[in-house]
Order: structure tokens, then sequence, then C-alpha cells
């Protein structure tokens, strides 16, 4: 099982990211994976102009939307996702 994800800034690709995931992993942990890894990514590019640090993250997966706006989750994957969220945020970033 596989799972991509891309970064854009403006219409210009500056990351792609492919994973190769075990065979055990479930759709879901793919999609969590996958916007870990574009947090994970969005963290290490550099921008320049503070008011352009917005970003937008596109899924299709309503289980994981609705298991981040669930306070009591605390699943593994769903936590690192909250973390990076908040890493990114202290640092002006607006998701």
């Amino acid at each position: 099982m596989g799972s991509g994800v891309v970064i854009f800034v403006g219409q210009e690709i500056v990351a792609q990211i492919k994973l190769k995931l075990h065979s055990r992993c479930s759709n879901n942990q793919a999609e969590h994976l996958a916007i870990i890894k574009a947090l994970e990514t969005k963290e290490s590019i550099n921008t320049l102009d503070n008011s352009s640090r917005i970003a937008t993250v596109f899924t299709d997966s309503r289980i994981t939307l609705d298991s981040l706006h669930n306070a009591n989750n605390h699943a593994y994957l769903i936590e690192e996702i909250r973390k990076r969220l908040s890493t990114l945020e202290d640092s002006k970033w607006k998701i």
C-alpha cells in the first residue's frame, strides 16, 4: 500500500512525497500519515514573508477530520497531527 503528498506554494510544486506503507496499514492510517508528512514537510519549508504563512491541508478523509475534532480521541497518529499543527501555529502559521 502506498500514499502520497504534494506540497504547493502558490501553483508551484515544492515537494512530492511517496510513502510505502506496511500491508497491515489501514486506509485511515495512510490518510493520517499523509497529513503528518505534509505538516512535517511544511515545517521545513522556509517562508520569508510572515504574512504568507497560511497553509491548507486537503483531505477527503471524513474519519480523519472527525477524529481531529473529537477531543476524546487520543490515538497516536491523531495526536501526532495535533502536535504538528500546534508546532506550526506556534511558528505563526495559520493552518
